[in-house]
């Protein structure tokens, strides 16, 4: 099961990440979402766990935490959305 973080700190990396989330369980992947043209954090991010009962914990966990002055938005990640075709 796949979590949504929003709101991090912009200067957080994959390895803070999934250090954040070891408390809830082991985390399959941990990425920090960042902008493909300069590299920077984008100020959310994914976290894969291999059990819905970990994702859950982490959620319930994570939630309304405070990192660096920031609070935190965690649940559980939907798939995209279509994006419209056009917009140039």
């Amino acid at each position: 099961m796949k979590i949504y973080l929003g709101n991090l700190p912009k200067t957080m990396t994959d390895p803070q990440l999934n250090d954040l989330v070891v408390p809830f369980g082991k985390a399959d992947t941990a990425s920090v979402a960042k902008d493909r043209a300069t590299g920077e954090s984008k100020g959310f991010g994914f976290v894969e766990f291999g059990t819905a009962d970990e994702a859950n914990a982490a959620i319930k966990g994570l939630d309304g935490k405070e990192v660096e002055g920031r609070v935190l938005k965690v649940n559980e990640a939907h798939p995209p959305k279509d994006r419209a075709a056009g917009g140039r």
